[in-house]
C-alpha cells in the first residue's frame, strides 16, 4: 500500500516528484496523437527504425510517469528519466538545428526536466 505522505503537497520534494512523472503524460499522448510527426522526428534525429523507438518511447514515459507521480523507485526512477530526458535533448538539438531555446524546438526544456530528475534520484 502506498505511503500517504507520498502525495502531501505540502512537501516540496513531492511537488517536484510529481511534477516530473507528470509532465511525461502530455509527450505520450502528443506521440499518440501526432503519431507521423513523432515517427518523424525520430528519423530526423537519426534513430534506427523510428516505429520501434516510438513504442519504447512511449513504453519509457509511461512507467516512468507511473514510478514518479506514485513515488515508487525513485532512484531509480529519477536517473532513467534523466538519462531519457538526456537522450531526448540531444535529439531535439540535433533536429532543431542546433538550437538551445525549446520555444524553437531545441533542447532546453529536455535538459531542465532532465535536471529535476536528478534531484530526484539524488532525494529518492
Amino acid at each position: 500500500m502506498l505511503d500517504p505522505g507520498r502525495f502531501d503537497l505540502s512537501n516540496e520534494f513531492n511537488l517536484l516528484r510529481i511534477a516530473c512523472g507528470a509532465f511525461f503524460v502530455p509527450h505520450s499522448i502528443a506521440k499518440i496523437t501526432e503519431w507521423e510527426f513523432s515517427l518523424d522526428f525520430f528519423a530526423k534525429a537519426g534513430f534506427p527504425k523510428p516505429v520501434v523507438w516510438q513504442y519504447l518511447a512511449l513504453a519509457f514515459e509511461a512507467a516512468l510517469a507511473a514510478a514518479l507521480i506514485l513515488g515508487l523507485q525513485l532512484r531509480i526512477a529519477g536517473i532513467l528519466g534523466a538519462a531519457f530526458l538526456t537522450i531526448a535533448a540531444v535529439a531535439c538539438y540535433r533536429v532543431s538545428g542546433r538550437r538551445w531555446y525549446w520555444n524553437f524546438g531545441g533542447a532546453e526544456y529536455c535538459t531542465f526536466w532532465a535536471l529535476c530528475c536528478v534531484i530526484v534520484a539524488m532525494h529518492g
